[in-house]
């Protein structure tokens, strides 16, 4: 019998007798089911978090739990990544890349619960402060609502939880329905092996039309922290206006190839960045812009090192793509390829299915209107378009609804910097891929792409507000 897992809230382990199945992406075998909680569950777990703004964590104990999650986190790397694997089909080497971030993520975050600080306001400037002795204090935001994507669903939890605790800020947490495994073991872990008290971390699975809606709805809930699609992220932000409504969004990541770039190193790292995770990640390379004098050969090169790819079960340690996370999401991604091909696209490679896996594609000769180019493809497809002028490639990267990460390849100083000048995005790469991300960076987008910088630096500080206190001897 498939196993029940249940969530914390408050004190108690909780079940319910209404589930939901948590299945395989790849083979489609149940994994577990998890507790399909309501509105009351929402409502008892925001009383739980709300206990613990009485009595606040002091910062050192705060960091002290920080840095225990980050080593129980390694020490059952091997457990989470297997999780990820399953729920997610990320291959397993990947995922056990995404459960060694998430302990780095902790590591950071404890450094900013020690170095949380406000700042002197100098008074005296002034002829009516004059006397006065004033300075600020970080104070947490309050109860946190966190909702989380299925793509990184231990490290991007990471990502909401540990600045939280660093913050000083409780947390609902409401996990992906197609992946909330990862954060359910995450969260017993931080209770059970770190001291992290009893419901100051909560989980609730379920719908976003239930549990979801409920969290943003909930008049005790200060702060929203969402990871998703533009469409929901928004409709959050507008359901909740008097709320902190902090959103990392989508993005459609292009990459330009200058013809004094290094195209063999762009063609070798966008085997890795268009399609780890079957190209499932908000950053995820996607539009690349080369140069016509060098564009044939890179797209042979491309085409090369994408052939080497091995595709299958999420749990071979060869596999480098498996499958997307759900038949809904397969059948997308396969009716864009056509209409892009149909508009006059070319397929390079892969574009077709095998053992029910969409394998790893490469589109030539696409234009801005067709939806690989102008969407979020989300999906292991990578789109190539040759250019003449730097000023038509920086313009046909920044022709976008989003604005994550972008990228440029080039030996040529004044080409950077004039690309880092010119690229309408949150982060602008040079001769690196837009994929990249460390987890202690500033990282966040502009327009559809978001509001927000995550990294425990900003998102800490995103948590907390200011409170000036000021003396008068």
């Amino acid at each position: 019998m498939t196993e029940l897992r249940p969530v914390r809230i408050g004190d108690d382990a909780v079940t319910t007798d209404e589930t939901i199945s948590v299945a395989s992406p790849y083979d489609g075998h149940e994994i577990a089911r998890v507790p399909s909680c309501t509105a009351a569950h929402v409502d008892r777990a925001v009383a739980a978090a709300r206990q613990h703004l009485a009595h606040p964590l002091p910062a050192w104990r705060r960091a002290e739990i920080l840095e225990a999650a980050a080593l129980v986190i390694a020490d059952h790397q091997e457990e989470l990544a297997r999780t990820i694997a399953e729920e997610a089909a990320k291959p397993i080497k990947t995922a056990r890349v995404e459960a060694s971030r998430a302990a780095l993520t902790f590591r950071f975050a404890a450094v900013e619960a020690r170095s949380l600080t406000g700042e002197i306001v100098p008074m005296d400037v002034a002829q009516p402060g004059e006397g006065k002795f004033a300075f600020t204090l970080r104070v947490p935001v309050g109860v946190v609502g966190a909702i989380s994507p299925f793509n990184f669903p231990l490290n991007l939890v990471a990502h909401k939880l540990a600045p939280a605790i660093a913050a000083g800020c409780p947390v609902v947490l409401k996990p992906a329905s197609q992946t909330p495994l990862s954060a359910i073991r995450l969260v017993e872990l931080l209770i059970d092996e770190c001291g992290l008290p009893p419901g100051f971390i909560n989980v609730v699975t379920g719908g976003g039309g239930t549990v979801g809606n409920a969290i943003v709805d909930h008049p005790d809930i200060a702060l929203i922290t969402f990871t998703g699609s533009p469409d929901v992220g928004w409709g959050i932000k507008q359901r909740a206006p008097r709320k902190q409504v902090n959103l990392e969004l989508g993005n459609n990541s292009p990459v330009i190839i200058e013809p004094s770039g290094a195209w063999e190193t762009a063609a070798d790292k966008i085997k890795v960045a268009g399609f780890s995770h079957a190209g499932q990640s908000c950053i995820s390379t996607q539009r690349i812009y080369v140069h016509r004098s060098i564009a044939d050969g890179f797209t042979k090169a491309l085409v090369a090192n994408v052939a080497q790819l091995k595709v299958g079960d999420p749990l071979d340690e060869d596999t480098d793509v498996s499958a997307l996370i759900s038949a809904s999401e397969t059948e997308r991604v396969q009716q864009w390829i056509q209409d892009a091909v149909a508009a006059g696209a070319h397929v390079a490679a892969g574009g077709d299915m095998v053992d029910g896996v969409l394998q790893p594609t490469v589109l030539t000769d696409v234009t801005p209107d067709m939806e690989v180019c102008r969407g979020e493809v989300f999906g292991p497809v990578v789109a190539i378009a040759a250019y003449d002028e730097l000023d038509e490639a920086l313009a046909l990267a920044n022709d976008t609804r989003y604005g994550l990460q972008a990228a440029i390849f080039t030996a040529e100083l004044a080409t950077a910097l004039t690309a880092a000048q010119t690229l309408d995005f949150g982060g602008v790469l040079v001769n690196e891929v837009p994929t990249f991300r460390t987890d202690q960076m500033p990282y966040g987008g502009v327009r559809d792409s978001g509001n927000t910088k995550e990294g425990p630096h900003d998102a800490v500080r995103a948590m907390t507000r200011e409170r000036l206190v000021i003396f008068q001897p």
